[in-house]
């Protein structure tokens, strides 16, 4: 299979959307779903905490927190950061998550007691900070959360990526998170297959989103073009 670097990953959605008419919100539903299904194999219960920051990858944490609860998981969410920068398809689905029966700690960086309260307790931890966007080292609040996160007993799955690892390079030059198992997108991401990200992502999932590898092909040769 072969590996999508950042680019290349952002060329793929941006052609589903384009020139396939998928939506952003189809593709983040199908996401989020993929990793409930992951985790529910792994015999997920109750409680799991989402752990979420402000960008896309925060909104397959929404869907995630969703299809748990419709799968009778207690699930709590926490955020770092204010909800009202969400935007797009993340905050559609953040709107959604709120009618729903489930636990949202909002700026979990000024509640620092509740949030280690939710993490202590919880069964499984999902990070969903940070994306295959990221590059660089992780700023306040999310440097402080990744090691808070870290810290817990509980295993933690990774949503694309463990935050923190360069989705080219595996580099990992500030705060990590050290995940048990990493469910990515599509096709696995080079950053994962150095021995730093080998090393902090765990067990690797390759979720399927409904894009099919005839539209990856179509969306590389776009790239390339």
């Amino acid at each position: 299979m072969q590996a999508l670097n950042r680019i290349q990953s952002r060329q793929v959605d941006q052609v589903a959307i384009s020139q396939f008419g998928f939506t952003g919100l189809v593709l983040m539903e199908n996401a989020g779903r993929g990793v409930a299904d992951v985790l529910c194999s792994l015999g997920a219960t109750s409680p799991v905490v989402i752990c979420c920051g402000k960008g896309n990858n925060a909104g397959d944490g929404f869907v995630i927190a969703r299809h748990l609860f419709l799968r009778g998981i207690d699930v709590r969410v926490l955020i770092w950061g204010d909800p009202a920068h969400l935007q797009g398809d993340a905050r559609s689905n953040f709107q959604i998550l709120r009618h729903a029966d489930v636990q949202i700690l909002e700026r979990a960086e000024q509640h620092e007691e509740t949030a280690t309260d939710f993490l202590a307790d919880a069964t499984w931890i999902v990070d969903a900070l940070l994306g295959t966007g990221f590059r660089g080292v992780p700023r306040a609040p999310l440097d402080a959360a990744i090691e808070q996160i870290n810290r817990q007993s509980a295993p933690i799955l990774a949503v694309d990526l463990p935050s923190g690892l360069d989705c080219d390079t595996g580099d990992c030059p500030g705060a990590t998170i050290r995940a048990s198992v990493t469910c990515t997108f599509v096709a696995l991401k080079p950053g994962l297959l150095q021995k730093g990200g080998q090393e902090i992502a765990g067990q690797l999932h390759v979720v399927d989103i409904g894009i099919p590898d005839t539209l990856v092909d179509a969306a590389l040769a776009f790239n390339t073009t």
